[in-house]
């Protein structure tokens, strides 16, 4: 036969950006788009408003250059007289200087054109600007025939008769616009690129800061896949609480419960390894004994099969205890629901236990004032006072005489199951709840006793959140004491 093919399969190695840069990337790439379309409405506005004081200059510089203009005839509208008019001499430079319309015109940047009622061009002689077209108001218009766009103004001229004489048109490059629109641009371009840089290194450090828990995590499994039986756990760091450190303590706490029920199933094959290992042998015993000798002897094949069979019982017996004690390891996840009133199972255990044993004398104390609810399993709490009560029996057989008591205090039921036996000593008290402790081992055995009670009711009290307790003195007796939260009422 070939070898066989392995059900266990690796995971796969997982190729690609991790989350870290994922995540920076991705805030780097959700901060470009917003600052892409803020750049782009801050020069579109930028533009707009920029545009609507070059218009606004335009406007004065028609309504100052027809103003100039306007005492002219058509007849006198000739280069000469148009230049004597819009170019001042030199002792005219002070009002120049105090004229922004006049700075304006003579701006390197501007144009002026002055045409003659025909459409032919007067001011300045030569050169050609932008087509010549009649209007009958002013305009205002943004061209892109020549290069970059420039705005151009147009507006008749009329003389002081109110006759059209020609007309007047500014053609303003707009160079200051341009070089002050280009540098701006720069900066924006700049700016994205330092930012997309300086996000995505913010990114990344946040990313880095915020999935550490996670790094932390995964770390925690690798360990725990390698290692089952690793001590390894989340470490929170001092982070404040949020969703992450709750899935830390989550997880931790699943482990926790994880290695405590593997340890409870090597305790369990342990314990009923060493417990099952005596009874086995007897049994071998005396079937070796049946086999050699028995077989021909009616007493020795009485007492061979009397003690196998007692054995085998007790063997039953002992298995159905370590079930029970899994069972009560695992309470707190198998058993989550389920109400008892507490009042009404200890006065049921009390009369069960004067109907079964008439010897005895028990007593009740019952200071409960009604129903007191608990949340726990009939069956669980029926289980827990049935033990306590054999064990009071057990060992009460000189004072026969049983007390039970229940009473409240604040948001807990505390019950009691008391004794006047022959008492524990403090060494024996402080191990009765430990598995297969026998404080009189030889007793015990001939009583039938395991030593798992106490230890099945210890798990389902603290189970259920509870607690339980042992007072005893030697020759006095002992008093068992259970807590339990008592379910509030919504």
């Amino acid at each position: 036969m070939g070898s066989e093919t392995s059900i266990i399969k690796e995971t796969p190695q997982r190729k690609g950006l991790s989350l870290k840069w994922k995540w920076a990337l991705g805030s780097a790439a959700g901060v470009f788009l917003i600052f892409i379309i803020f750049a782009w409405f801050m020069i579109q506005a930028f533009s707009t408003q920029m545009l609507k004081t070059e218009r606004q200059q335009v406007s004065s510089s028609l309504e100052v250059v027809t103003t100039r203009l306007q005492n002219l005839d058509e007849s006198k509208l000739l280069p000469a007289n148009v230049d004597d008019m819009l170019r001042p001499k030199s002792n005219d430079l002070d009002k120049v200087v105090n004229d922004p319309v006049l700075q304006q015109i003579t701006r390197q940047d501007y144009t002026v054109r002055v045409y003659n009622a025909n459409g032919a061009q007067v001011y300045p002689i030569g050169g050609q600007g932008v087509a010549f077209r009649k209007v009958t108001h002013q305009e205002i218009t943004l061209q892109h025939d020549h290069g970059p766009a420039m705005l151009v103004g147009r507006q008749e001229l009329r003389n002081t008769a109110d006759k059209v004489i020609g007309y007047v048109v500014i053609e303003n490059h707009l160079t200051s616009y341009h070089a002050t629109f280009n540098r701006v641009y720069m900066i924006i371009v700049i700016l994205i690129g330092l930012g997309l840089f300086l996000v995505a290194l913010w990114g990344y450090w946040l990313s880095d800061y915020l999935l550490r828990p996670v790094n932390n995590i995964k770390r925690v499994v690798d360990e725990i896949q390698s290692d089952p039986q690793s001590q390894a756990r989340v470490v929170n760091e001092d982070r404040k609480p949020d969703e992450l450190t709750d899935l830390s303590d989550l997880l931790n706490d699943m482990l926790n419960r994880m290695q405590r029920f593997i340890l409870q199933q090597h305790q369990f094959v342990e314990d009923v390894s060493h417990e099952l290992r005596t009874p086995v042998a007897i049994v071998k015993g005396h079937m070796e004994l049946l086999n050699r000798w028995g077989k021909d002897d009616p007493k020795i094949l009485d007492e061979s099969i009397t003690a196998s069979l007692q054995e085998m019982r007790r063997m039953e017996g002992l298995v159905s205890e370590m079930l029970d004690l899994t069972r009560a390891d695992q309470v707190e996840l198998t058993f989550r629901d389920g109400d008892t009133d507490v009042k009404d199972m200890i006065n049921g255990i009390y009369m069960n236990f004067q109907m079964i044993h008439p010897d005895f004398t028990f007593g009740l104390d019952d200071d409960l004032k009604g129903p007191t609810i608990v949340n726990m399993n009939r069956d669980h709490l029926e289980q827990i006072l049935i033990i306590l009560s054999d064990n009071a029996v057990k060992y009460s057989q000189n004072r026969k005489e049983i007390h039970f008591a229940a009473s409240r205090s604040g948001n807990m039921v505390e019950l009691a199951v008391q004794d006047f036996g022959e008492g524990i000593s403090p060494e024996d008290a402080a191990r009765v709840f430990d598995r297969f402790y026998r404080v009189d081992k030889a007793r015990s055995r001939k009583q039938g006793g395991n030593g798992l009670g106490l230890s099945i009711a210890q798990k389902l009290v603290e189970g259920y959140g509870g607690h339980i307790e042992l007072e005893s003195a030697i020759g006095q007796g002992s008093i068992f004491r259970i807590t339990l939260p008592i379910k509030q009422q919504k």
